[in-house]
């Protein structure tokens, strides 16, 4: 298992680059994984991961694609213009979800 070192935190990532404990999540670790997948955090990034925090909190899964856009009000281009890697990969990865089923 891969680490990410956040201040003077080790947290441990499974092998897709996932955090392997959600609890870890925070701010700080967001930036650090935004980092890994070269996005430089923006209030309208801050906007989706938020999106992606509150509804896994309520339902215990990341949204559906068809979901987050229409409750974001976001065209599939507009995220992808925020996360290159995808909606699964980038953004639920940065927001500290766990790998959506299905995300490659």
């Amino acid at each position: 298992m891969a680490e990410l070192q956040v201040g003077d935190r080790s947290i441990v990532l499974d092998e897709d680059g996932f955090l392997d404990n959600p609890e870890d999540w925070n701010e700080e670790v967001a930036e650090v994984l935004a980092v890994t997948e070269e996005v430089e955090l923006t209030p309208e990034h801050w906007g989706i991961i938020n999106y992606l925090r509150n509804y896994y909190a309520e339902f215990g899964v990341a949204p559906m694609v068809r979901k987050m856009l229409k409750d974001t009000k976001k065209s599939q281009s507009e995220i992808y213009n925020l996360f290159p890697s995808g909606p699964g990969k980038g953004a639920c990865k940065i927001a500290g979800l766990p790998k959506p089923t299905g995300c490659v």
